[in-house]
């Protein structure tokens, strides 16, 4: 499986955004689903993800700012995020996983990255 995230942009502080991530030529509620981002020079480091049940696991970082959710007819897992900050600035990755809930964080685990969709919050 091979996903494309995009929909990323430049905002301002405060402001909200929705990532998507499609697949082509697979289903993707038959997997799990994590967004991850990389700012430049620091590691690739989990955002958000959803299991093939769709429980749902955050950062501490994007608890209560970001929601991932699934539309299984559109094929699309998507990343709304609200009252971005600066600190969100970076390429935001999505990728497919059969990884259980407590270990959605584990990007090692995970298949399919393709090209990322850059966040730039400006303050």
């Amino acid at each position: 499986v091979q996903l494309q995230a995009f929909g990323g942009g430049l905002v301002q502080a405060g402001d909200s955004l929705r990532l998507s991530c499609t697949a082509s030529g697979r289903t993707l509620r038959n997997f799990g689903i994590g967004w991850f981002r990389q700012a430049p020079g620091q590691e690739r480091e989990f955002v958000a993800g959803m299991n093939q049940s769709g429980s749902r696991r955050y950062a501490d970082s994007t608890k209560g700012r970001f929601t991932i959710s699934r539309v299984s007819a559109l094929n699309t897992v998507y990343l709304d995020m609200n009252n971005l900050q600066p600190e969100d600035t970076a390429v935001y990755y999505c990728a497919v996983t059969q990884t259980i809930w407590s270990s959605l964080d584990d990007r090692r685990l995970y298949t399919g990255w393709g090209q990322g969709t850059l966040v730039t919050v400006s303050s």
